[in-house]
C-alpha cells in the first residue's frame, strides 16, 4: 500500500539534525565492492529505498551483505554469478547502471537493460559507451546495451563528451584495473565523485585529480578490501537550511563539509538566507526576514544550476520552495533537465506566486501565503521542496507518492519530527 505524509504547518523547528551518507555517493560505492573478490565494509550509508534497490541488484548479481549495524554495510564480490542484469531490478533506479563499470572491469563482459530512476528529462547513456569503448571495450545496443571486452581493457585518454558524473564515475571504476594510465577529461567532480575515488583509493587504487576535471588513473592488477566512511549528504544539508530559514526555524546542522557547500551558500545568501558555521556544523538563525538581493543595477536575479562547482540540479526544486516565501522577484533557470519544473503547479495550488515560462524556466514572486494541500510527489526533489513548503504552509498538507522522497532521504518524517515538526506517516 502506498504511503503519504501528512503535515501540520505553520510551525517554528528547533533543534540538532545530522545528515545522512550522500545519496549520490552511497549508489557509486556500493558498486565498486564488485572490483574485488574481498570483502569492503561502508560506513554512514543512507538506509534508503534507492541504497535497498542497489544492494537487491547487488545481491543478484551474487554479492553477499552483511548489515554490521545501522547504516553500516559489508560486501563481499567473491562469486559473481551473473553479468546479464535483471530488467525488474534494472528498471527502478537510474544509477543501476553504475555496476556496469566494475562488471566489465571484473568480468570482461556486462549485458544490462535500460536503466530507470526519475522521469526530469532525457539523461543519456552515451558517455558511459563513449569511455567504455575507448577503454577497448565493443558495445552493441538496442534495447539492451551489451559490452564486451574480451581481450581486456587497456587505459586511454578519455574527452568525456559531457561532464556526465554517473559516466565519469563509470568509467573511473572500469579504469582502475585496466593496465597502463588512463587520463578522464572534461570529467566531472561533485562531492560524491570525489568520494568515489577516495574510496578506491582506501582499496588499493592509484587516482589522481580528485576533485578537478582531469583525473589520472594508474591501472593496477587487483583491489583489495577495506573500509570507507561514506561523507555527508550536501543536499539534504541544502534542503535542511532552505527547510529551516523559510519557517523562521533555529537548526543546526552538524557533520557538515564546507567545501562542498560554498556556492550553494552563496546562492542562498541572494535570497537572503545566512547561516553561522562553526568547524562542522552549520546553524540557521531563527526568524530571518528573507529578502532577494538584486542584480547590480537592481536587476531581477537569477539562480542556475551547471556543472560542479556550480548551483546543483538537485537543488533548484529546493530554491523554488524557498524563493516563494522571500521577499521580491526571482527567476529559477533551470539548465539540465526538461522536466525538473514541472512540479511548481503544485505550489502554485498552494498559493505561490509562480509563472514557469518555459520547461527550464520559472519566475517566483514572494513572499506568497502557502495553503495546506493535497499533493503528490512527481520525483525526489520536487518531493522535499513540497514538504518544505507544507512545513511553511498554514493549515494540513497531505503528500501522497511518499516513496519518491523517502528514495532519497532517511526517515525523513521521524528526523524532522525531532525537531518539532507536526508530521506523520499514513497509508494513503
Amino acid at each position: 500500500m502506498s504511503q503519504k505524509l501528512v503535515i501540520e504547518g505553520g510551525l517554528p523547528l528547533r533543534g540538532t539534525i545530522t545528515p545522512a551518507g550522500n545519496k549520490n555517493a552511497a549508489l557509486p560505492i556500493l558498486a565498486s565492492c564488485l572490483l574485488t573478490d574481498e570483502e569492503v565494509i561502508f560506513e554512514n550509508v543512507p538506509r534508503i529505498v534507492d541504497v535497498l534497490t542497489m544492494l537487491a541488484l547487488l545481491d543478484d548479481i551474487g554479492v553477499t551483505i552483511r548489515e554490521i549495524a545501522p547504516n553500516t554495510i559489508g560486501l563481499r564480490a567473491a562469486d559473481v554469478r551473473r553479468t546479464e542484469l535483471d530488467p525488474a531490478l534494472f528498471g527502478r533506479l537510474r544509477a543501476s547502471l553504475l555496476v556496469a563499470g566494475p562488471l566489465l572491469a571484473r568480468c570482461g563482459h556486462v549485458e544490462t537493460p535500460l536503466p530507470g530512476g526519475d522521469f526530469i528529462g532525457r539523461r543519456r547513456v552515451d558517455t558511459h559507451m563513449l569511455g567504455f569503448r575507448a577503454l577497448g571495450a565493443t558495445v552493441a545496443s538496442s534495447r539492451t546495451y551489451e559490452i564486451s571486452a574480451p581481450g581486456g581493457l587497456r587505459g586511454s585518454q578519455i574527452f568525456l563528451d559531457e561532464a556526465s558524473v554517473t559516466a565519469t564515475e563509470n568509467i573511473l571504476m572500469a579504469a582502475v584495473l585496466a593496465p597502463g594510465e588512463t587520463v578522464i577529461l572534461n570529467a566531472a567532480s561533485e562531492p560524491h565523485v570525489q568520494d568515489l575515488a577516495r574510496c578506491l583509493v582506501t582499496m588499493g587504487a592509484r587516482i589522481d585529480g580528485i576533485g578537478t576535471n582531469v583525473m589520472r588513473v594508474e591501472g593496477v592488477d587487483r583491489l583489495h578490501g577495506g573500509t570507507f566512511r561514506v561523507g555527508p549528504d550536501h543536499i539534504e544539508i541544502a534542503s535542511f537550511i532552505g527547510l529551516a530559514a523559510i519557517t523562521g526555524s533555529d537548526v543546526i546542522i552538524e557533520d557538515v563539509r564546507l567545501e562542498d557547500l560554498r556556492m550553494i551558500l552563496l546562492t542562498f545568501e541572494r535570497l537572503g538566507i545566512r547561516v553561522e558555521a562553526d568547524g562542522t556544523n552549520l546553524r540557521v538563525p531563527p526568524d530571518q526576514e528573507l529578502r532577494v538581493v538584486a542584480d547590480e543595477g537592481g536587476a531581477i536575479p537569477k539562480i542556475d544550476d551547471g556543472i560542479w562547482p556550480a548551483f546543483p540540479a538537485d537543488l533548484t526544486s529546493i530554491a523554488v520552495a524557498v524563493a516563494t516565501q522571500t521577499h521580491g522577484t526571482v527567476m529559477i533557470f533551470e539548465k539540465m533537465f526538461e522536466n525538473r519544473l514541472f512540479f511548481v503547479d503544485k505550489l502554485v495550488a498552494m498559493g505561490a506566486r509562480i509563472v514557469l515560462c518555459d520547461p527550464h524556466r520559472a519566475v517566483i514572486s514572494g513572499p506568497a501565503q502557502l495553503w495546506g494541500e493535497r499533493v503528490e510527489s512527481p520525483d525526489i526533489r520536487a518531493g522535499m521542496a513540497m514538504l518544505i513548503a507544507g512545513l511553511a504552509a498554514k493549515g494540513v498538507t497531505e503528500i501522497g507518492n511518499v516513496r519518491q522522497i523517502d528514495r532519497g532521504y532517511e526517515r525523513i518524517d521521524e528526523r524532522l519530527r525531532a525537531l518539532g515538526a507536526r508530521i506523520e506517516r499514513a497509508d494513503d
